[in-house]
């Protein structure tokens, strides 16, 4: 059986809960997130393992890291594993919509999925599922809350005093 630990870190966004799987960050959660995992499937508390990825959460949010360099365990489904794979490529400042994402995978017709797939994403920030937007550019879908996404893109868009 897999070996889980967690720990907090404080956040311009909030407080962040990292998760690992035997050593490897496995998911970074926001307080109030849809589709956070229960407490009780964090693991123990030790800030041990997440030493590097603290630190690049930190520089990220200090306008000093624009492409985190982690060691990810992401656990989904194989489409899933592929739109997250997909969400990493998008360039820090930069947005997508639903339906281009849908597109760069070869299925066009399946942005819904896209969406779904996104919205469960495990490593939120890391993996940046903030970069997807709806048609036109409008700000949809964010499990950890539009204001936070608006916020999120602000920062990696240059616009100041946002943190």
């Amino acid at each position: 059986m897999p070996e889980r630990s967690h720990t907090v870190v404080e956040s311009p966004v909030g407080r962040l809960t990292l998760v690992a799987t035997d050593g490897v960050l496995s998911g970074l959660y926001m307080t109030e997130q849809r589709h956070r995992p229960a407490e009780d499937t964090f693991g123990t508390p030790d800030a041990a393992p997440f030493t590097e990825a603290a630190q690049q959460v930190e520089a990220y949010f200090a306008g000093e890291l624009t492409d985190f360099a982690l060691p990810l365990h992401l656990e989904g489904t194989p489409f899933q594993r592929r739109v997250w794979s997909a969400l990493r490529a998008i360039p820090y400042g930069a947005t997508i919509t639903y339906g281009q994402l849908a597109e760069r995978l070869g299925n066009p017709s399946a942005s819904r999925a896209v969406g779904l797939a996104n919205g469960r994403n495990p490593i939120g920030i890391i993996v940046p599922c903030h970069r997807v937007v709806g048609a036109g550019g409008s700000l949809t879908g964010y499990g950890g809350g539009l204001d936070r996404k608006r916020r999120l893109l602000d920062l990696e868009s240059g616009v100041g005093g946002v943190f």
